[in-house]
């Protein structure tokens, strides 16, 4: 039974999904603390959160069989991604969930701002009828300076778009191909947008680059009747700075729908008139809730079922539609992995993986992954997985480097590994036939076949006559049944390689005996299963 915990309010039709699934069932534990939280955290599959549960290296000390975390929404500055990536937990969110949700916000504030709507309303309610005090300004034909063209940016330029704003865009990382179809003026200077914009909505994502990123410098450098709206993440805007422009008639006004911390301790900009105030509603809508909670509730459980990986923060995502050759190729490298971390001894120097033929011209990424744990897993207390093995790898200084040759050799497509050590160097390449057949089909320059299944036995032998038979009387002797055989021969060196796949693992005698055989010069056993 796969079980799925929910420490924050979800939307009840994500709660059914799972109870619809066989074998998932969800339990609801909202408002537990961040200790009670690492307490149980082992015993479930997988975790939902929103904004409300921060889950923290503490809670991720120990995650038993803890598989994936899904934010039902899309920030996960509550979650400590680098912790989980070295827990081999997959991190997602559903970052397309609550676009338009919070897209919408943004206008409402930004309108909200231009006509006094709260002012006003609050005015009215009072018994006042001041129309002259409330006068506003239109949307048509001013600037709205967009930091962040993701969903939610492009989202909001568009609607933007349809009150006849000129659009001036930045993005920190790279501008969408399709900006201009949209209407938006792309710039890498963003000074330019605090010094042209009548409006400014960030809608970058809080990290090291954007906390602070309008501070007090950058008002300094914007037109008195600009707006600031502020519907991504607290804290990207330095609050300090905002609140001494405003109490300062630097700026025209603000609209805040996130705070650094939430709720905020500090109540200052509801005090202030030219502030709009929002308690966090941007994705606050009821079909985004059921949107993002249904959409996290799935791509949680597929994870876990080893479907397919959609909006993974710390794994390659895939779609439902990856092509069967490449899963099987993910678990051919995987064992040539374990081959080649058996049979080569030592401290690891080099690894070079390369793609040939047709497997070359498709995404290989996983497959390398799959490469890498089979390699490493044995290093490692801690289950290797796509998630973790690439950080872990790196923190012990070992990289694959990876090369694509369309041209087939041999076999229509095939994987080849190169592992070098302090101690030797071995290659082991593989391919998979009629696309579901894994065979190994070279062994440090032997050429041979056989199928890399249960237990694996090599033997680096002298070319002599009597080795299969005398390998075969062995295993006989031991009640160890020979599954598949391959055997790659150098006549020039007289030198061979038998590579072997056996029913069961052969015990210590077992393997005591064959290495005393005369021709046997090394002896491996690799547990593949």
């Amino acid at each position: 039974m796969i079980k799925i915990l929910i420490t924050d309010k979800l939307a009840q039709e994500g709660i059914d999904l799972l109870n619809s699934i066989d074998g998932v069932e969800a339990v609801v534990k909202t408002g537990i603390s961040e200790e009670e939280l690492a307490g149980i955290i082992g015993e479930y599959d997988g975790l939902i959160i929103r904004s409300g549960t921060r889950v923290t290296a503490k809670v991720l000390e120990n995650p038993g069989k803890l598989k994936g975390v899904a934010r039902a929404g899309v920030g996960v500055d509550n979650i400590d991604v680098p912790e989980a990536t070295r827990k081999g937990v997959i991190v997602m969110n559903t970052p397309g969930g609550n676009t338009l949700s919070a897209a919408e916000h943004t206008m409402a504030l930004m309108l909200s701002m231009s006509r006094n709507v709260v002012p006003a309303c609050n005015s009215l309610k009072a018994g006042a009828w001041d129309r002259k005090k409330y006068m506003g300004n239109q949307l048509n034909s001013k600037v709205l300076g967009v930091i962040g063209l993701g969903r939610i940016g492009l989202a909001t330029a568009s609607m933007a778009r349809g009150f006849n704003m000129k659009i001036l865009g930045y993005d920190p990382i790279a501008a969408p191909a399709d900006a201009d179809k949209l209407g938006i003026e792309v710039t890498d200077d963003l000074e330019r947008i605090f010094k042209e914009a009548d409006y400014i909505s960030v809608h970058v994502p809080k990290n090291e680059q954007t906390l602070n990123m309008i501070g007090a410098e950058q008002i300094e450098m914007m037109k008195p009747t600009v707006r600031l709206v502020n519907c991504a993440r607290g804290g990207i805007i330095n609050e300090d700075a905002l609140y001494d422009a405003l109490a300062a008639g630097r700026i025209a006004g603000a609209a805040l729908d996130v705070y650094p911390k939430e709720p905020p301790e500090n109540k200052r900009f509801t005090e202030s008139e030219n502030c709009v105030v929002t308690p966090h509603l941007g994705a606050s809508t009821e079909e985004a809730q059921i949107e993002v909670a249904v959409e996290a509730a799935q791509i949680l459980v597929d994870a876990i079922k080893g479907g397919p990986i959609r909006n993974a923060l710390n794994a390659p995502s895939s779609s439902g539609a990856v092509p069967p050759l490449v899963n099987r190729y993910g678990e051919l490298s995987r064992r040539i992995g374990i081959v080649l971390s058996t049979i080569a001894p030592g401290h690891v120097k080099e690894v070079q993986v390369q793609y040939r033929g047709g497997i070359a011209e498709m995404d290989v990424e996983s497959v390398t992954l799959n490469f890498a744990i089979g390699l490493l897993q044995k290093h490692f207390e801690l289950p290797l997985n796509i998630v973790n093995v690439s950080v872990l790898a790196k923190e012990r200084g070992i990289s694959i480097d990876q090369t694509m040759n369309a041209e087939a050799k041999d076999v229509a497509s095939s994987f080849s590994a190169k592992v070098v050590t302090d101690k030797v160097t071995r290659t082991v390449t593989g391919s998979v036939f009629g696309g579901t057949l894994l065979r190994i089909i070279e062994l440090d320059g032997f050429s041979t076949e056989m199928t890399p299944q249960n237990t694996v036995l090599v033997i680096f032998n002298d070319d002599k006559p009597g080795v299969i038979g005398s390998v075969g009387t062995v295993c006989g002797k031991h009640g160890i049944n020979i599954c598949t055989m391959g055997v790659g021969q150098k006549p020039d060196e007289e030198k061979a390689a038998l590579v072997v796949s056996l029913n069961k693992e052969p015990d210590e005698k077992a393997v005591e005996e064959l290495g005393s055989l005369d021709f046997v010069n090394e002896i491996y056993v690799c547990k593949l299963d």
